[in-house]
């Protein structure tokens, strides 16, 4: 049997490779994080009984861990396809997880929330399809400009011939 606590504390005092450390904060890179924080209430890892919410080609998913499937790692987690309606989507994770602490309801609400926001944002542009705005740099823009100038001057200037007599007629004196 799996004991929480001591996970999280090897985890938590040990080394962890989804731990990402900064000045402020610690954070978690498991995809399965439901928070993104590394703390011992959102460790997917730490905690025998989780549920987060995972987007995969456009579709929402309800992964959940529970202990009975702890021995086989293959099928740790049960993916259920949520509704592609968010009120309904809302509800289904309301019946799912039920009996769950509400804390992960919660969170897990959140995280759908997020991604839905996400997935109208890319669906909107990919609709929009403008052409996007690119910035030249100043030292390119100035380099161009010169040459312009330099193109301008000798197609505008006077026939060869002439101008090398000018250049010479000082010689001729």
């Amino acid at each position: 049997m799996q004991s929480d606590e001591i996970v999280w504390q090897i985890i938590n005092q040990g080394h962890c490779s989804y731990k990402v450390k900064t000045s402020a904060e610690t954070f978690c890179r498991n995809k399965y994080s439901v928070t993104g924080l590394c703390n011992r209430s959102s460790c997917p890892l730490s905690n025998s009984r989780y549920a987060t919410i995972l987007e995969d080609e456009g579709k929402l998913y309800l992964c959940m861990k529970t202990v009975e499937r702890a021995h086989k790692p293959a099928t740790l987690w049960h993916r259920v396809a949520l509704h592609h309606n968010y009120a309904d989507a809302l509800n289904q994770i309301d019946e799912l997880l039920s009996h769950w602490s509400r804390f992960i309801v919660h969170k897990s609400k959140q995280r759908l929330t997020k991604i839905t926001q996400l997935l109208l944002r890319t669906r909107k542009a990919k609709r929009n399809n403008r052409s996007r705005i690119v910035t030249i740099p100043a030292r390119r823009q100035k380099n161009e400009a010169r040459r312009e100038a330099k193109v301008c001057s000798s197609v505008y200037s006077e026939p060869l011939p002439t101008k090398a007599l000018h250049r010479h007629k000082w010689l001729l004196n």
